[in-house]
């Protein structure tokens, strides 16, 4: 696994956050209004900008607690669906591009979450939070990228597990690969 360098300003500077009252929502919801403005496809762009907005949100997003900062709504239908909350958060940002829109982006992913784990929470068209096959909790951010979207993944792991967040984003890939892109069904059945 990669290492991520240090990052030295502050990201909630960086983001325009007050440190001491900035929520997971917030962060999020800056980095989304900052890629709109910053992102390198945009007309006027600022490829170095964004690189530091995404730094800044993957450091400001790993020194809050996820526990505590989880709506009520995803923690109580994550232990329903048999995992406990997020203990240690592995993320792959960006994990891969889907040459869609966010909204079809989204649906494909709904369908796909269906044939491999369960849904815990959602905020359409930009976040979904699973919980996989074998109670592996994973949460999907979905960002704009012109006429596409990226999607980065975040998996909880237990200390010391030799689960990669590399090895979930592939099974994404894989099945959203075994998507019929014509015809967006949620009640496609699975294809195995």
């Amino acid at each position: 696994m990669r290492r991520r360098r240090p990052y030295d300003p502050d990201p909630f500077e960086v983001l325009g956050l007050d440190r001491r009252i900035a929520t997971r929502a917030d962060i999020v919801a800056a980095r989304r209004r900052l890629a709109r403005e910053l992102h390198p496809d945009r007309n006027g762009g600022d490829s170095d900008r964004m690189v530091r907005v995404n730094r800044a949100a993957d450091a400001a997003l790993e020194s809050l607690s996820i526990i505590d900062q989880a709506p009520p709504r995803a923690d109580s239908n994550a232990r329903r669906a048999g995992a406990e909350p997020p203990r240690h958060v592995r993320r792959d940002h960006p994990s891969f591009t889907i040459d869609v829109l966010p909204a079809e982006a989204f649906e494909a992913l709904l369908i796909v979450t269906g044939w491999i784990g369960q849904l815990a929470d959602e905020d359409p068209p930009y976040r979904l939070e699973t919980v996989l096959d074998g109670g592996l909790w994973c949460a999907l951010e979905l960002v704009p990228d012109a006429a596409a979207t990226t999607v980065s993944v975040a998996v909880d792991v237990a200390e010391g597990d030799s689960v990669d967040v590399e090895s979930i984003r592939d099974q994404w890939v894989w099945a959203l690969n075994l998507l019929d892109w014509e015809v967006l069904d949620p009640a496609q059945p699975r294809p195995w």
